[in-house]
C-alpha cells in the first residue's frame, strides 16, 4: 500500500499553529553518539539477561489518554528564543551523548539529561508545566522494542501527552512514535548496523537544506534491527522519509581521502550553501520495497528519524538538529499569546538559565548518575564536580629528575636497561609499560620500575562476593608497603571511588615537570581488570574473578625511555623536598657502566616442531562458540544489540614459568606500541602484554585519546598476498561497519566529560601491520571538561567498547549470560595513573596472563548480523595465535636446554 505524501511545494501545517517558516543557511557538520544500559527490577531479570513483557498499543494508548497535561494550559515566552533548553531521554544507549555533544553546540545552552525511569510522571509534569523549564524533548535510541516498558520507560507517555511541546525521537524513539499511536513494529528485512543508505525526503521542515534521493549526498548511518510497518501507519502519521534503495552503500565510498570527517562535513556543508543543487523525490508514494526512515504527527510538532542523525558517518546529521531547534524555536513564537506581556517575557529568558541550573543541581543531590557517576551530571551549566578541598591530609609531592649523558641504544636498548636494573630475582615487583613497536608514530616513551623508595606501595582490590552478584560496588583493598606491611579496608564506595580520592588529595608544582617530554611523572602503574565493570554502570558480574580486580603500584621510583629521542631518564618522587637523589645517583651509575651489546637472541625452536596451541585446552569447543556466535545474531536481529563483542579464553598449566623470559621472547617476536610487563609476586601473577590498542589516553593539556581497533586479518605469506589481505580488510563492509559502531561508541564516552563540540575523528578506519596481523584502527579526540577527574575520564568509558559492543550495557549483560568464566585481567586495561592526573591505559588484549601455575590468554571478536560464525571462531584463533605459540615454543626451547644437559 502507497502513502500519500505532502508535495514539496507545500507547507506542512500543524493544527495549534502556522505554516513553519523555512531555514535557511544552516551548516553542518558531522555529530555524535553514546549508548547505555541501565538497572532493571531483580524480577524482570533471568540468567543475567533481561526478561522482558511487552504492552498493547491500544492498552497503552486508552490508559494514557486524558490525564494532567491535555487538561493543561501553556504558557510560552513571547519572543522567539534566543537558545533552546532540551530535555534529553536517554533510553540506556550508547549514542545518547553524542545528541547530548551535538545539542549542547546547537541549543547554545547543553541538554538535561535523564533516564528513561528516573523521573516520575508527576516529576516530568512539574518540570515541563509547571516550571516550564524545557523547550524541546529529544527521544534517544536505545536497545530492545517500544513494545517493551523496561526498555521504553517514560517515553510512551511522553509521546501521548506532550501535545504541544516538540518532540524528536531516533531510532527507538522513532519507533516508540509510531507505535504509541497505533503503528506495528516489525524486524526489518535484515538487520542494518554500522552500514549506510541512501534517503529521500518529502523536503518537510526538519529536512531543510538537505538533498534528497539516491547519490544526492544524503547518506545515513543506520543501526535497527527493527522498523515501523508502514502498511499499519495511522492517518495520524505522515511518512517523511525513506531509504532511496534496498542496497547499502560501503562506507569508504563516501569517506575515502577526505581526511578528518569534521572538515569533511564542513566542506560538504559549504558546497551546500554555495548552491549545489537537488530536488526533492518525485514520487510521492512510498515503495514496498523501501525502509521507512522519517515520520512526522499530522498535528503535533513531533518528528521520527530512524537512521542515526548523531553518526559520525551521517551527512548533514548536525543540520536536522540544526533544523529541529529552529522548528521549535518557530513553534514557540507562534504558540505567544497577545496579551502576553514582556514582563512574562523577561521572567522566562530569566528561568533559561537560572532555573535549569537549579534543577540540575537537584537531580545532582537527589538521583544517583548514570554509570556510577555520583558527583557529575552531564549539564555543562555548573561545576558540580568540582575537587574536593585540600584538607589537613593533603600529601605534598616533590618531583626531581635528570637525563643521563647516554643514549638507550649505547647500552642494548630498553630490554638490557631493564633486565641490568629490575631483572633480578625474577624481576618480581616490577612494572614495565614498554612500546616495543614505535613505527609510525604508534608510540614514544617506556616507562619501567621496580620496588623501590619510602612512597611505593602496592594496592590490591577485590570486589566483593555481593558486588558480583548486584549492582553493587564494594570491595577489599589491601595496600603493602615497601617495608612488608599489610592493611586491610572495606571500601563501600568501590575502586574508581579511593583511586579518586587518591589522586585528588595531591598537590604538587607544575614546574617540577617542566621540560619533560612524557606525562608520566610517578603514580599508580597496574591493571585495572574487567569485573570493574560493575562501577561504571554494569548491573552485575555473573563470574567472579580468580585475580584480583584491580592491582596497582604507586611508583615513586621509574626510569623512562623516549624512544624517538633515543634519551633516557631517572624520576624520584619525595613528599618534601629533603628527598635524596641516592636512587638515582645509583641507577645512573648502573645504566652509565652498562656494555654495549646486542640483545640476547630469543631461545626458539622450529617453528614445525610444535604445534601453536600445543597443551593448551580451550574454554570452548569450536561447536560451542560457533552455537554462542548464533545465539548473538538472534539477540542481535531482536534488537538488543548492535555489535557483541563475544570472548573465550584458553589455558594450560606452565608450573615455574620464568615469566620475564617469556615476555622478552614475546616483545621479539611480535613487539607492540602498549605492551606491557607486571610482576605482582604477593598474588602469585605476572602479565605478559603484547597489546597493539590504546584504550583512552589524557595528556597534561587536557586532551583525551581513544584509539579502538575493529577488524583483524592474518599476514600474507608474500608481500602481493600481504598487500591484497590488507586492502580486502581496508573495504570489508563488515569490518567497516564493526569499526564505524565502536567509534560511535568511543565518541559518545568521550562525549560525556569532554567538552561540547570538542569531539572528533582525526584518523578513521586506518589499517595498521603488525608481525602477525593487520587491524583497522580508528583515532577519537576530546577536550576534557575542567570539572571532570582523570578518574571520571576513565570511568565514562570503562571498560573499553571494542570490548563489549554496542548498546554497551545491554552488551554486557548478554555476554555475560554467554560467557562461562570471569574475563578477569583480559579486556581491562593496563598502565598508569600519573599523581598530575593524566593517564595512558592500554586494553589487555593478546596477552598471557600467568597466576598461581596456570596461563591463559583471552581472545574473541565482534559479533555483528553481517558475521559468519565459522569465521568468527576463525578470527578468535587467529588471535591467541601469537601469545600461545610464544608460551608453547619458549617451554619447549626449556625441556630442550634441560635435555641436552
Amino acid at each position: 500500500m502507497g502513502f500519500a505524501l505532502f508535495s514539496p511545494s507545500k507547507e506542512i501545517s500543524f493544527s495549534s499553529l502556522e505554516s513553519i517558516s523555512q531555514n535557511k543557511n544552516l551548516k553542518h557538520v558531522f555529530p555524535k553518539t553514546f549508548s547505555r544500559l541501565g538497572e532493571l527490577n531483580r524480577e524482570e531479570r533471568g540468567d543475567g539477561v533481561v526478561k522482558k513483557g511487552s504492552v498493547s498499543s491500544h492498552l497503552v494508548r486508552g490508559h494514557l489518554e486524558g490525564s494532567f497535561v491535555r487538561k493543561k494550559q501553556l504558557k510560552e515566552p513571547s519572543t522567539k528564543l534566543d537558545f533552546v533548553r532540551t530535555l534529553l531521554i536517554d533510553n540506556y544507549d550508547s549514542y545518547t551523548y553524542n545528541i547530548y555533544q551535538e545539542l549542547s553546540v546547537i541549543d547554545g545552552l547543553p541538554p538535561v539529561v535523564i533516564r528513561n525511569d528516573e523521573w516520575s510522571w508527576e516529576e516530568v509534569c512539574h518540570y515541563l508545566y509547571e516550571e516550564k523549564l524545557f523547550d524541546n524533548i529529544v527521544i534517544s535510541p536505545g536497545p530492545g522494542s517500544p513494545t517493551c516498558a523496561a526498555d521504553i520507560g517514560i517515553c510512551l507517555k511522553l509521546l501521548l501527552e506532550c501535545t504541544n511541546i516538540p518532540i524528536l525521537g531516533v531510532c527507538l524513539g522513532h519507533q516508540a512514535l509510531g507505535y504509541v499511536h497505533g503503528a506495528r513494529i516489525i524486524h526489518a528485512p535484515e538487520p542494518i548496523h554500522g552500514r549506510l543508505s541512501d534517503v529521500e525526503h518529502n523536503a518537510s521542515e526538519l529536512f531543510n537544506g538537505i538533498p534528497s534521493g539516491r547519490n544526492s549526498g544524503f547518506k545515513v548511518v543506520r543501526y535497527h534491527s527493527l522498523v515501523i510497518d508502514p502498511s499499519s501507519l495511522p492517518k495520524d502519521l505522515i511518512p517523511i522519509a525513506w531509504t532511496s534503495s534496498h542496497e547499502t552503500i560501503p562506507f569508504l565510498d563516501g569517506f575515502e581521502g577526505q581526511g578528518d570527517l569534521n572538515t569533511y562535513g564542513k566542506s560538504l556543508s559549504t558546497k551546500l550553501e554555495n548552491g549545489l543543487q537537488w530536488h526533492p523525490a518525485e514520487s510521492q508514494e512510498l515503495r514496498t520495497r523501501d525502509i521507512l526512515m522519517g515520520i512526522m504527527h499530522c498535528s503535533r510538532p513531533h518528528y521520527g528519524l530512524q537512521f542515526h542523525p548523531e553518526s559520525i558517518a551521517t551527512y548533514h546529521g548536525r543540520q536536522i538538529f540544526k533544523n529541529f531547534a529552529e522548528i521549535t524555536k518557530d513553534h514557540w513564537s507562534r504558540l505567544q499569546s497577545s496579551s502576553d506581556s514582556m514582563r512574562d517575557f523577561y521572567r522566562s529568558a530569566r528561568m533559561q538559565v537560572s532555573a535549569v541550573n537549579q534543577l540540575f543541581q537537584e537531580v545532582a543531590r537527589s538521583k544517583p548518575l548514570m554509570n556510577g557517576f555520583d558527583n557529575l551530571k552531564h549539564v555543562g551549566l555548573c561545576n558540580l564536580m568540582k575537587s574536593s578541598p585540600r584538607s589537613r591530609f593533603a600529601k605534598y609531592l616533590k618531583l626531581k629528575w635528570r637525563k643521563l649523558e647516554c643514549s638507550a641504544n649505547q647500552v642494548g636498548g630498553a630490554g638490557s636497561i631493564f633486565s641490568e636494573l629490575f631483572g633480578s630475582h625474577c624481576a618480581e615487583n616490577s612494572f614495565w609499560l614498554d612500546s616495543s613497536s614505535t613505527e609510525m608514530n604508534r608510540a614514544r616513551f617506556s616507562f619501567m620500575g621496580g620496588k623501590g623508595g619510602s612512597l611505593w606501595k602496592q594496592v590490591t582490590f577485590r570486589l566483593s562476593n555481593k558486588s558480583n552478584t548486584t549492582s553493587g560496588q564494594g570491595g577489599y583493598l589491601s595496600v603493602g608497603d615497601s617495608d612488608g606491611s599489610v592493611t586491610n579496608t572495606y571500601l563501600q564506595k568501590g575502586f574508581f571511588d579511593f583511586l579518586n580520592q587518591e589522586l585528588e588529595s595531591i598537590c604538587y608544582d607544575a614546574a617540577d615537570f617542566d621540560g619533560l617530554p612524557f606525562d608520566f611523572y610517578g603514580g599508580y602503574i597496574g591493571y585495572i581488570g574487567y569485573n570493574l565493570k560493575v562501577e561504571c554502570g554494569a548491573s552485575l558480574n555473573r563470574h567472579e574473578s580468580s585475580t584480583p580486580d584491580a592491582c596497582l603500584f604507586f611508583a615513586d621510583n621509574l626510569v623512562v625511555i623516549d624512544h624517538h629521542c633515543d634519551d633516557v631518564y631517572v624520576m624520584s618522587l619525595h613528599d618534601d623536598d629533603t628527598g635524596t637523589t641516592s636512587w638515582m645517583d645509583e641507577v645512573e651509575q648502573k645504566v652509565l657502566s652498562m656494555k654495549p651489546h646486542h640483545p640476547t637472541k630469543p631461545l626458539s625452536v622450529a617453528s614445525g616442531d610444535v604445534s601453536p596451541t600445543q597443551g593448551f585446552s580451550a574454554e570452548k569447543s569450536r561447536q560451542q562458540y560457533i552455537a554462542d556466535v548464533e545465539e548473538c545474531q538472534k539477540f542481535i536481529r531482536d534488537g538488543e544489540s548492535y555489535e557483541l563483542c563475544l570472548t573465550t579464553q584458553m589455558r594450560r598449566s606452565v608450573g615455574e614459568l620464568h615469566s620475564l623470559a617469556l615476555y622478552l621472547e614475546m616483545r621479539e617476536k611480535n613487539p607492540a606500541p602498549y605492551a606491557a610487563w607486571l610482576s605482582f609476586p604477593r598474588e602469585n601473577l605476572c602479565i605478559c602484554c603484547s597489546s597493539p590498542e590504546r584504550f583512552l589516553r589524557l595528556d597534561r593539556y587536557g586532551v583525551m585519546e581513544a584509539k579502538p581497533i575493529k577488524g583483524t586479518v592474518a599476514r600474507g605469506a608474500s608481500p602481493e598476498a600481504d598487500e591484497l589481505l590488507k586492502q580486502r580488510l581496508q573495504y570489508s563492509e563488515k569490518d567497516q561497519a564493526e569499526n564505524l559502531m565502536i567509534v560511535d561508541l568511543l565518541r559518545n564516552d568521550l562525549g560525556r566529560v569532554c567538552e561540547p563540540g570538542s569531539v572528533h575523528v582525526p584518523h578513521l578506519m586506518e589499517v595498521e601491520s603488525y608481525a602477525t596481523v593487520h587491524t583497522m584502527v580508528s583515532t577519537i579526540r576530546g577536550q576534557k571538561r575542567p570539572d571532570a577527574s582523570a578518574v571520571d575520564c576513565v570511568r565514562a568509558a570503562f571498560p573499553g567498547g571494542s570490548m563489549t559492543g554496542a548498546p554497551k550495557l545491554r552488551s554486557m549483560e548478554i555476554l555475560d549470560s554467554l560467557e562461562t568464566s570471569s574475563r578477569g585481567v583480559y579486556s581491562g586495561c593496563i598502565g598508569y595513573f600519573s599523581y598530575n592526573q593524566t593517564f595512558d591505559l592500554n586494553i589487555v588484549i593478546r596477552s598471557v596472563v600467568i597466576h598461581e601455575g596456570e596461563a591463559s590468554i583471552g581472545a574473541g571478536g565482534a559479533i555483528t548480523a553481517l558475521s559468519n560464525p565459522a569465521d568468527e571462531y576463525e578470527e578468535m584463533v587467529l588471535k591467541t595465535r601469537a601469545p600461545t605459540k610464544a608460551v608453547v615454543e619458549y617451554q619447549s626451547s626449556i625441556l630442550s636446554i634441560d635435555d641436552e644437559t
